[in-house]
């Protein structure tokens, strides 16, 4: 819960900042320009541990420097080692979403957060046995971090690329982005970020 309000309140923080914008012709009005869609990949690599997944999605740029939305989820985790037993494997299938803010100081560089909630499937298979067992399950993850932009210019802007590194901050023991101990893993994603209607760009 405390997660979920800190999101709202960045959330609320740069809608509060959007409707004082001097550039905004009129207070709280709709930009359809301001909409994009785009998405990520998401890669790691750690103790044992791959990661691989996609995550398209549907944001609006609050302000020249504020994005948010909401985000899908799509990941495969492998882990070797599992528990610390020797080639013992566990499998994870993960779908999902949640909603994100993005932050940007300068037109390049961006801090990011991002609340959701996964359902996974896990495969467990046991080394020195033909064993194998699976279970199903969901968890709650909150993503913090930043990147790097090939150059973001503005609400409505042009369509740009980006790099990023979170780490999930939950503590969640089941959270898709931990490893074989429970332990948060790097997350990094690059992905594009895509106007639905340009023509509308402001500069920063």
């Amino acid at each position: 819960m405390k997660k979920l309000f800190l999101l709202l309140t960045i959330v609320s923080f740069t809608s509060a900042c959007f409707a004082q914008d001097e550039d905004q012709e009129k207070k709280g009005k709709f930009k359809k320009e301001n909409l994009f869609t785009g998405g990520s990949v998401a890669l790691a690599f750690y103790n044992n541990t791959f990661l691989v997944g996609g995550s398209p999605v549907l944001g609006y740029s609050l302000t020249n420097w504020a994005d948010a939305g909401v985000v899908i989820n799509y990941n495969y985790t492998s882990y070797r080692d599992y528990n610390g037993v020797f080639n013992d494997k566990l499998r994870q299938y993960v779908y999902g979403g949640g909603v994100f803010a993005k932050l940007y100081p300068v037109r390049f560089l961006f801090a990011q957060a991002q609340l959701e909630h996964n359902y996974y499937k896990l495969k467990y298979i046991q080394a020195s046995s033909s064993y194998r067992e699976t279970a199903k399950g969901d968890a709650g993850s909150f993503l913090i971090g930043g990147g790097y932009t090939s150059g973001r210019e503005g609400a409505g802007g042009e369509p740009f690329y980006y790099l990023s590194v979170l780490f999930d901050v939950s503590g969640n023991e089941n959270s898709p982005y931990t490893d074989g101990y429970g332990r948060s893993i790097p997350i990094i994603r690059g992905g594009l970020q895509i106007p639905l209607f340009q023509g509308g760009g402001r500069g920063r």
